[in-house]
């Protein structure tokens, strides 16, 4: 198969050198309180980005040279239960470029993270052609076990919030394989739950490129989610509700996401996609409010190991400037600088070589759970995605302000909460 010849760029020394250990940045917590002078509020856009790198650069580029079957680790959660070596690798690549796909879509410039950018978003388009070239040691596989309709969507996902970036850049030829790959997948069943939305997430995108689609898959998932909503911005997992954060990993963001483009394509009436806007930002809301003043907050529920992808709607309306009202964007930059930094400077996050490891803060492999190996696991940098807006946007460039539970437990005036209808 002919490759196109993206640009490789030297490995850079990264923005990691500049952030000097021990040096305080703008939503370092002190006591309960924000340091507000401490460092140029660039420190929190710096320290996102450092931390996105090191998350993200094993996965990309050994995918970008056909190395990630030989070099990723594989850890696998006590009774793991699928065939991992079949599963994880689609995994890790889908689940990454999800969360990255928004700050790879920012044109290029001369900056460090503008160089950056170029150098991960040239591997993340070689890693997708290894990934769907069937001569490739990476060859992602598409067809076996039912775990490939899950990641398939987070590619989709990736590639509907950067189009420009990441699927109009790739050969005719590419594009030919990623299609016939997704299109393979409508023979796997999906389970009666938030399933529905990643075969609903596939269609979208073939939908949102001009291809074939089956409208039956996105009208199943919008209308069970419909009828799962449970009231005051949750939807239930099914028929029951289990008390997680699955409404953050996938329900809001792959509802709105599928909803955007069935709407832009005529496919879905407008209210369906402005109601569920609506609740996204309720459950956002509550969201904001779960930050404890020192970063951390509730492990609850199944698949605690997603880590920061946890907060995937609130940092998902922050990109989109939909925040709900009462939530200011540099609250939530300097909250989740604050959780970024609880979770991924404790020791064990991370192994020796700098792949992540299975547990919620450090290495705590026995709260993984039958399905999650290493792959799963980087689903968190949809935790990111707010640096998809631009250093001069408010949210990046506003001086630093304080949460609302940091506001709540040092006796500041803080909103009312009540719940909604909608």
């Amino acid at each position: 198969m002919k490759r196109r010849n993206f640009i490789r760029m030297a490995p850079m020394a990264g923005l990691a050198g500049a952030l000097l250990p021990g040096k305080m940045f703008a939503s370092d917590i002190t006591g309960t309180t924000v340091n507000n002078t401490a460092a140029p509020v660039t420190a929190d856009r710096q320290y996102q980005v450092s931390l996105l790198q090191r998350i993200a650069a094993p996965v990309v580029t050994n995918m970008s040279k056909g190395t990630l079957r030989k070099n990723m680790p594989l850890e696998k959660g006590p009774g793991y239960g699928l065939a991992a070596e079949k599963v994880t690798y689609l995994e890790a690549f889908g689940r990454c470029i999800s969360g990255m796909a928004p700050w790879l879509a920012l044109p290029d410039d001369a900056t460090t993270e503008g160089k950056l950018r170029k150098q991960l978003r040239a591997q993340v388009l070689e890693g997708i052609v290894n990934g769907v070239n069937p001569s490739s040691a990476d060859y992602l596989n598409f067809r076996v076990e039912s775990q490939p309709l899950v990641d398939a969507a987070y590619l989709c996902q990736a590639f509907m919030r950067a189009p420009q970036a990441l699927w109009h850049p790739l050969d005719n030829t590419t594009k030919a394989n990623v299609v016939k790959e997704l299109k393979a997948l409508r023979k796997i069943r999906p389970a009666y739950n938030n399933w529905l939305l990643f075969a609903g997430m596939v269609e979208a995108f073939l939908l949102s490129v001009g291809e074939e689609w089956e409208p039956l898959r996105t009208m199943v998932a919008t209308k069970k989610m419909q009828e799962w909503y449970a009231g005051d911005g949750f939807y239930s997992d099914g028929a029951e509700f289990s008390f997680d954060y699955y409404n953050g990993y996938v329900i809001h963001p792959m509802l709105t996401d599928m909803l955007k483009v069935l709407t832009d394509k005529q496919q879905a009436p407008k209210a369906d996609y402005e109601q569920a806007v609506k609740r996204m930002q309720r459950y956002a809301f509550l969201q904001e409010r779960m930050i404890a003043p020192d970063g951390t907050y509730p492990a609850i529920g199944r698949s605690m190991t997603y880590r920061t992808a946890a907060f995937q709607p609130l940092v998902q309306l922050a990109l989109e400037h939909r925040l709900p009202e009462g939530i200011n964007p540099a609250q939530v930059r300097c909250a989740m600088t604050a959780v970024m930094k609880r979770i991924f400077e404790m020791e064990g996050t991370f192994d020796k070589q700098g792949w992540l490891q299975l547990g919620i803060c450090g290495h705590q492999p026995e709260v993984a759970d039958v399905y999650t190996s290493t792959g799963s696991l980087y689903i968190c940098t949809n935790g990111f995605l707010a640096l998809g807006l631009p250093s001069e946007d408010p949210f990046w460039s506003d001086p630093a302000a304080e949460w609302t539970s940091q506001k709540v437990w040092s006796g500041k005036p803080v909103k009312k909460d009540y719940h909604v209808n909608y």
